[in-house]
Order: C-alpha cells, then structure tokens, then sequence
C-alpha cells in the first residue's frame, strides 16, 4: 500500500495509506486545504490540488495512485512559518435587522456545524447528518464522543449536533441559520482573541468545522448562584468562524485594566483575560428598590466583552407579566378599548 502523510493538529505529521483516504475525508480529518505528501512528490500540497477527486460527490471514489519514483526517505520539513488551519475557512452573510439570519456559503467539501433545530433553508448539494458532539477531535473515538455529549448534557443543549457540508462536485452552495428570538447574530473567530471565547451557555448558533464547542465553569459559588449565567458557560475554540446569537442590540466593550459593572443578565461572551465577578447593588435600599437586583456583575482585566441590551430571560419575564392566560396582568396596549374590546371581541 502506498504511504501518505497529512498534517494534523498542530501541524503534526499523521502517516496514513492511501485507501485510508476517501475515510479521512469523511471524518473531516482531510479537508481540501490540508497539506498532504507522499514519496515521489516535491513539497507539502494543499489536498485539493493532488487529490481532487475525493472532494467530489459522496461516495467519493478510489485516490490516485502515488506519483512514481522517489519512494525512499520520509516526508519534506513543513515550510518555515506555515500555520495548518484546522477549521474549514467558510464565507458568509448576515441577513436582517433584529430577526438575524446567517448565510454560509460552502465551496466542495466544506462542513458547517450547528445547534439542533437551528437550519432555516439549504440548497441543493448540501446534506447534513446528526452526530455526537462537534466533530473537532474525529480521531476521538467512542470514549471522546461520550465525554463531548455529557459536557453538552451539562449546558442543557441537545446531545447532537447537525453537520452540514457540501457533497457536491463544483460551486459554491449555501446554508442559513436563523436566530431563535430578536436580537443580533455576532461573527467571531477565537483564533483573534487568543484562541478562545467564553459565552452564556445558550448564545452558540453554528460554526465551521474544526471549531471545539466546550464547556467552562465558573469556580466562584456566588457567581454561579447570582452571577446570571450560571455555573457553566460555553468555552468556543479554534482558529475557524464562529456565529454566536445575542438578544437587542450588542455592544462590543475593550477593556483595558479597568472594570465594568453590567446587569448580570446582559453578559454574552468574553475573552479569556477577564475576570467575572459579582458584587451587591448597593446598599439595602438600592437592593430592593432600585429594580437592578441584588447584585451586578463585575467585568475586570485586560479582553473584551460583548454585552446585549435584552436579555432572553427579561423579555420572556414581561411577555408572561402581560400574558393573563399564564397569570400575567394585560394591559390593553392594543386598543384604547382596553378589556371591554377584548369583551366584544369574544375573549
């Protein structure tokens, strides 16, 4: 059998054989940009230019045989300065104002994962199958896979994840994904901001592939009890595009050594340099009359911050204070008939 050498995380050198390939490729572990060599070649090569045909329509077929000569010796150094993306590489477009959409665009062979339940409309070409966990580690085996969906059991987010890639042979096909309630949807790449974004455990949409999707917890108990977000937060890694989903309008904080103090409700992502804290809302007084609750979050250190105007759980908490069916109080905003309209109209 033919030896074939790809690069790997960290741009470790995996030695493979070349029916082994159209696998690799399956388990997202080959993607068109990964550099591959093999005895008879000169330097590493992006995969798609060597082995274009296990990137066509699925099933994909046999790889070429190995370029003759040159069988002897093992694999050229990787080129000095050369920084293997692990993530697929995938372009988008944000649609909408408040009801947000993202529009993935993915050429041949291009995987973007997402939250269950998140897809609004593909195109033809695009085919998605539900797995376990996010398809980072493919090499993980049974035991990785189960670690992945116990972390996800923890955040309270479904036990799978929908990959979606491009099975066809040419052109560019796109994928949506829609925000599940008003608000905006956030771009990001961890890679930017050192490696990795911390976020409220519900704020993931979709990612490419490559991205880790984990878990972090918060180690201080009055943050976890009072802090608004709970003890577990969602840990995003990679160096590929993240889309993360916020509610209102988003405001995008760099500090510097400072502190800011925010409702504890309103933080939606931060870097890894900065420190989460909560301290009380003033004196007494101010805890129970000034309708900021009893504590605020504290935001310390060198990073950045993302904040949202409304918070998920302050918009449902008036929707059910006005909703009389759950015990809520209407308000007749509707009409300056008030409840006798709603009595003429039969309600």
């Amino acid at each position: 059998m033919s030896k074939w050498y790809y690069l790997g995380k960290q741009n470790q050198q995996v030695q493979t054989v070349q029916t082994e390939l159209p696998a690799l490729v399956q388990r997202g572990e080959l993607s068109p940009t990964t550099l591959v060599w093999t005895p008879g070649m000169g330097p590493w090569t992006p995969a798609s230019e060597v082995l274009p045909a296990l990137f066509q329509s699925s099933p994909p077929p046999s790889p070429p045989p190995s370029p003759a000569g040159g069988g002897f010796g093992g694999p050229p150094p990787v080129p000095q300065g050369f920084n293997q993306q692990r993530s697929h590489e995938i372009e988008y477009e944000i649609i909408g104002d408040d009801l947000q959409i993202v529009e993935i665009e993915l050429d041949p062979g291009e995987t973007v994962i997402a939250e269950a339940g998140g897809m609004n409309y593909m195109e033809d070409d695009i085919h998605f199958e539900t797995r376990m966990g996010d398809g980072s580690q493919p090499g993980g085996g049974f035991m990785s896979a189960l670690k992945n969906v116990g972390k996800r059991m923890l955040t309270g987010e479904s036990l799978f994840m929908t990959h979606f890639t491009h099975r066809g042979s040419s052109g560019k096909r796109r994928v949506a994904f829609a925000a599940p309630y008003p608000g905006k949807i956030i771009p990001m790449r961890p890679s930017e901001f050192g490696g990795e974004i911390i976020c409220e455990k519900d704020a993931f949409l979709c990612a490419a592939l490559g991205t880790e999707v984990g878990i972090a917890f918060n180690r201080k108990l009055g943050t976890g009890f009072f802090g608004g977000e709970g003890f577990i937060l969602q840990r995003l890694r990679g160096d590929g595009r993240v889309f993360v989903h916020a509610g209102g309008t988003i405001v995008k904080k760099e500090l510097r050594g400072g502190t800011l103090r925010v409702d504890t409700g309103c933080l939606v992502a931060m870097t890894s340099g900065i420190n989460y804290d909560i301290q009380r809302a003033g004196n007494l007084k101010s805890m129970v009359f000034g309708g900021e609750g009893l504590f605020l979050a504290t935001l310390s250190g060198h990073g950045t911050v993302w904040l949202q105007s409304l918070p998920f759980s302050r918009l449902a908490d008036r929707i059910l204070a006005n909703a009389p069916s759950a015990g809520g109080t209407s308000t007749g905003e509707g009409s300056v008939l008030g409840g006798l309209g709603r009595l003429l109209d039969g309600k």
